[in-house]
C-alpha cells in the first residue's frame, strides 16, 4: 500500500534523509531515519540511528517529543521496518506501542532473517495501522542501506571496487609504476572512503609492489580504521611490511589458500594477524569463501583496491557490487595491465551493465561510478 497524502510522502522524504546523517558509526546496523507527526501533519519530533549499541531513528524522535505530548492518533514515519527483537536495545514496536502511535508509514523493508516483516505483524496485531510505500522513495531508502541488506541477505559484504587508470585504460607502467596515477583530490576521496567503509582488501601483488599501510588517512584523523585484507594464496606478505610493522597487526586478515606453507601462516599469526583459508576449485569459489567468513566476523562492507587479477576473481565470482574507477588525463601506452583482469566475455551483449551510472570531476580525474547491484 502507499503511502495516501502529500503530507505522507513529504514527512517520509524527510525521514530517509534524516537516515543518510548515520555515518560508519551504525555498522553493523542499517542507517535510520524517523519523524513523529500529529493527526495534523505537524512535526513533533524527529531523530536517526548515530551509533551501534545506541537508541534507534523511532526512539530518537519519540524521545524528542517528549512525555508530555499525548501521541494518541499521531503517525511514526520511519526509514525501515521498526525492529521487533531485542538486540543491544530493546525492541521498536514495544517503544511505539507504549507510545500510543496509531499509525506507522515506512519506506522500505527490512531483509535480515528476525525482522522480514514481523515487526509490521505485531504493530498491526496491536491495532497500529501500517502503510507500506511504494515508488522512488522505497529505492532511495533500500539504497542507503546496501551494505547492511547485502549481508542480510547472503551473509557477504557489500563490494565497492575501485582503480585509477589512465585515458587509455593502464592501471601502471609496463615497468610496473603506478603512483600517483590520480590526482591528490582523489587519492584523498579513497582515504574518506576507507574511513567510512568496514575493510579495504588487495592482493599480494599490490602488497608486494606498493607496500602499503591501507589506513585512512584524514585530517582531522578518522575515528576508526578499516579492518585490512591481502589476498595472499600462499602467504608470502613479508614479515617486515607496513601492513605489520607500522599498524596493528591485530586489524589485519591475511586470506590464504590450502598451498599456504604452514611455516609462513604460523609466522603471520605470531605476529598477530588474523590468518583465514578459503576453499575452493578456483579464484572465484575461494573469492566467495573468504567473503563467507569475512561476513560471519561483522565485516558488511568492503574496499577493494586491487590489484587487476583480485578485481577480475571478484568479478568473475559476481561480487562485485559497485565500480569506481579515476580516469586520469595521463596516455600510458605500452603493454600494461588492465584495471580488471577477468575471464572476460565473448560477446557485447553479455556484458555486465550497470543499474545507475553517473561521472564526476575530482581534482584533475574524471570519476566514473557504477552500481551493479541492488539488494
Amino acid at each position: 500500500m502507499g503511502a495516501h497524502t502529500d503530507t505522507d510522502a513529504r514527512h517520509l522524504a524527510r525521514a530517509v534523509e534524516l537516515a543518510a546523517c548515520g555515518g560508519w558509526e551504525v555498522s553493523p546496523n542499517p542507517r535510520v531515519g524517523a519523524v513523529v507527526a500529529d493527526a495534523h501533519g505537524r512535526v513533533l519530533g524527529e531523530g536517526y540511528h548515530r551509533r551501534a549499541g545506541g537508541p534507534h531513528a523511532e526512539v530518537e524522535a519519540l524521545a524528542a517529543v517528549g512525555d508530555a505530548v499525548d501521541l494518541r492518533g499521531a503517525t511514526l514515519y520511519v526509514s525501515l521496518e521498526p525492529c521487533a527483537h531485542h538486540g543491544r536495545t530493546p525492541p521498536c514496536t514495544d517503544a511505539i506501542r507504549a507510545a500510543g502511535i496509531g499509525r506507522v508509514v515506512i519506506a522500505s523493508d527490512d531483509p535480515s532473517a528476525h525482522a522480514a516483516g514481523r515487526g509490521l505483524g505485531i504493530l498491526r496485531d496491536e491495532g497500529i495501522e501500517v502503510v507500506i510505500a511504494e515508488g522512488a522513495i522505497v529505492t532511495q531508502a533500500r539504497l542507503l542501506n546496501q551494505p547492511f541488506r547485502k549481508h542480510a541477505r547472503t551473509g557477504r559484504p557489500w563490494v565497492r571496487l575501485k582503480a585509477a587508470m589512465s585515458m587509455d585504460g593502464k592501471v601502471a607502467t609496463s615497468s610496473g609504476d603506478s603512483q600517483w596515477i590520480s590526482s591528490e583530490a582523489s587519492r584523498a576521496l579513497v582515504h574518506r572512503w576507507r574511513a567510512q567503509l568496514d575493510a579495504v582488501a588487495i592482493g599480494i601483488g599490490t602488497a608486494l609492489t606498493d607496500d602499503p599501510r591501507l589506513t585512512a588517512r584524514l585530517d582531522p584523523p578518522a575515528d576508526r580504521q578499516p579492518r585490512r585484507i591481502v589476498f595472499d594464496s600462499l602467504g608470502r606478505l613479508p614479515l617486515h611490511s607496513r601492513l605489520i610493522t607500522e599498524t596493528d597487526a591485530g586489524d589485519l586478515t591475511v586470506v590464504v589458500s590450502r598451498a599456504a606453507p604452514r611455516a609462513a601462516t604460523d609466522a603471520l599469526e605470531v605476529k598477530g594477524v588474523d590468518v583465514i583459508v578459503a576453499t575452493g576449485e578456483h579464484e572465484p569459489a575461494r573469492v566467495r569463501c573468504a567473503l563467507d567468513q569475512l561476513g560471519a566476523t561483522g565485516v558488511t562492507s568492503l574496499l577493494l583496491e586491487g590489484g587487476p587479477r583480485l578485481a577480475g576473481a571478484f568479478l568473475d565470482a559476481g561480487e562485485i557490487d559497485e565500480v569506481r574507477f579515476f580516469i586520469a588525463p595521463l596516455l600510458l601506452g605500452g603493454r600494461s595491465r588492465d584495471a580488471v583482469d577477468s575471464s572476460g566475455v565473448d560477446r557485447i551483449a553479455d556484458a555486465v551493465r550497470p543499474l545507475s551510472f553517473d561521472c564526476e570531476h575530482v581534482g584533475s580525474d574524471l570519476l566514473m561510478s557504477a552500481r551493479l547491484t541492488e539488494w
